[in-house]
């Protein structure tokens, strides 16, 4: 199956399965791999501060009217950069339900669930939490055999250490919670990286539009979504937001949506899925620090040893040991 994209005229390709763009496959040089690097840690921080963010306007707005606000503001500004860069939208239907699909996974199913868990556990948690995107990408691959991908033993002791570290953070965490929502917040926020995890997958399908394209349509989708829903359930009009809530929606709107979203499809053109996802662990190491510096929240050792055990495993999965240990 192809799909297609039009931009002033002239039509492009990719076929379902493309794993990442051909010309960083086949031309090196348009591959810059300390640029790529340097990108996937500005977008660790950007998402990492997006916990903070979250935390601070989610007593004044709720989930879905911050989740649709978010989404909403976030394409209107990618529509307008895209026609400032003389770049169209796509026609084809089966490019707009491909991204249909990748809103929802990208953006409004997890920025909703991760809104909604941070009314009941600190954004550290949550950041660690959301470390596990590594982990469901493989755990993926070993199940479905996606892309044919060979598993190895450091694959597997990887995703095990990642597994670990959730239970441990999971169970020490809320054993004294269980009267209250955090497991289930808990389980929301897991939820979201499973989202997360399949996301970059799924988006590997266009890697011959340009980022800003796909970054404008997947938000367009996740808006058409998002907004209805806040509107029914949430009654938006009632709602008397702090100037700090409002203003954090905002930044996480032009920040951390907008913003980040086209870098993160340009990585997931370069770096591929798994690749991308290994950015997590610094995210979450970014969520805890930007809660404790600027939330003043605590973080106990149960917590710090799930999230080390967390960090470990995603090394463990993304680095090619062996590869470097034949080149030195």
């Amino acid at each position: 199956m192809i799909l297609k994209a039009r931009s002033r005229g002239i039509t492009v390709s990719t076929e379902i399965s493309a794993a990442r763009s051909n010309a960083s496959k086949s031309d090196p040089k348009q591959f810059n791999l300390a640029l790529e690097i340097g990108l996937l840690m500005l977008l660790s921080l950007i998402w990492g501060s997006s916990f903070t963010w979250i935390k601070v306007a989610i007593d004044a707005i709720p989930p879905l009217t911050m989740t649709s606000a978010r989404v909403a503001i976030a394409a209107l500004l990618l529509i307008l950069i895209a026609r400032l860069r003389r770049l169209s939208l796509p026609r084809e239907r089966g490019v707009w339900a491909a991204l249909f699909l990748q809103g929802l996974l990208q953006s409004a199913l997890p920025f909703s669930l991760i809104s909604w868990g941070e009314k009941h556990i600190s954004s550290g948690l949550a950041g660690v939490l959301n470390a596990t995107p590594p982990m469901f990408v493989l755990l993926i691959a070993i199940v479905t055999g996606y892309r044919g991908q060979r598993i190895t033993g450091q694959n597997v002791l990887g995703v095990g250490l990642g597994l670990v570290g959730v239970l441990v953070t999971l169970g020490f965490q809320s054993l004294q919670d269980m009267h209250t929502a955090a497991p289930l917040a808990q389980a929301a926020v897991l939820g979201a990286s499973l989202c997360y995890a399949v996301a970059p997958i799924w988006g590997q399908r266009f890697a011959a539009l340009p980022a800003i394209v796909t970054a404008a349509g997947a938000m367009s989708c996740a808006a058409f979504m998002m907004v209805p829903a806040a509107l029914v359930f949430e009654r938006p009009w009632t709602l008397t937001p702090t100037p700090e809530a409002v203003a954090a929606v905002i930044v996480l709107a032009v920040l951390c949506t907008a913003t980040a979203m086209v870098i993160y499809f340009r990585l997931v053109r370069t770096l591929g899925s798994l690749g991308t996802a290994s950015g997590s662990y610094l995210r979450a190491g970014f969520a805890v620090a930007l809660g404790i510096i600027f939330l003043g929240e605590g973080f106990d050792w149960s917590a710090l040893a799930g999230m080390l055990l967390i960090v470990l495993g995603v090394i463990v999965v993304t680095v090619p040991f062996r590869r470097l240990r034949r080149k030195g």
